[in-house]
């Protein structure tokens, strides 16, 4: 499934990045069931933290949005996010004997602090683009590895999770935010976006973005 132009193209600008974060070990272990539980529950109270802040970036998308469209897109994905992927969490957790309670009292780990809040401080000191390309290593990321997980898993330990982002409910909004993603760039920096000094910068928030990514599913393997 297509995620627009620009996403592509960022993507390939963080490769190494960007395999090692949708290759990296705990995501192999989603695949094939080898993750323990354990890591497991660590990483998705730590998840649900993120989700909380992530939820709060894309409310801050609202802010600098310039059109209806890109305002109805944030909107959307606010709402999938607190009413659709932060339940699937406190469904999962719950079934542990993790009340929603303590989930939403998880202490948040320092990974999870630093790649929040850069998500965060991108969208206050900057416009929607520089937001964008925070955001979008999450979304389409998680997209991406849902998808193929769902086609080589050899185990339904973890069915329940990739099935949520292989869902055509998930795919549709990364989607729909590719979309939105190139069509801000070419209201802000023209068609011939990539030609815009603004270009490269973006790329390295988006890559740094990636890199975060990539510590947080460490700290998923370091409960």
């Amino acid at each position: 499934m297509s995620y627009g132009r620009a996403f592509p193209l960022m993507r390939g600008a963080a490769r190494d990045a960007w395999r090692d974060y949708t290759r990296h070990a705990f995501v192999e272990g989603l695949r094939d069931g080898s993750l323990p539980r354990e890591a497991f529950l660590h990483y998705l109270r730590q998840d649900y933290v993120f989700l909380i802040h992530f939820s709060r970036a894309w409310a801050l998308a609202v802010v600098k949005a310039e059109t209806h469209a890109e305002m109805l897109t944030a909107v959307g994905t606010v709402n999938a996010l607190v009413a659709e992927e932060m339940q699937l969490h406190i469904g999962i957790c719950a079934a542990a004997g993790i009340p929603q309670e303590e989930l939403f009292a998880t202490p948040e780990r320092a990974e999870n602090l630093a790649y929040t809040r850069f998500v965060l401080e991108a969208g206050y000191s900057g416009d929607l683009l520089d937001l964008l390309a925070a955001l979008a290593p999450c979304v389409m990321g998680y997209g991406e590895i849902g998808a193929r997980l769902a086609a080589e898993k050899t185990s339904d330990t973890y069915g329940d999770w990739i099935g949520t982002y292989a869902g055509a409910d998930y795919q549709g909004a990364c989607v729909a935010v590719g979309e939105m993603l190139d069509s801000a760039l070419e209201r802000r920096l023209g068609a011939d976006f990539t030609a815009s000094p603004r270009w490269d910068r973006l790329c390295r928030t988006f890559r740094t973005a990636t890199e975060l990514e990539v510590n947080f599913w460490q700290m998923g393997l370091t409960p």
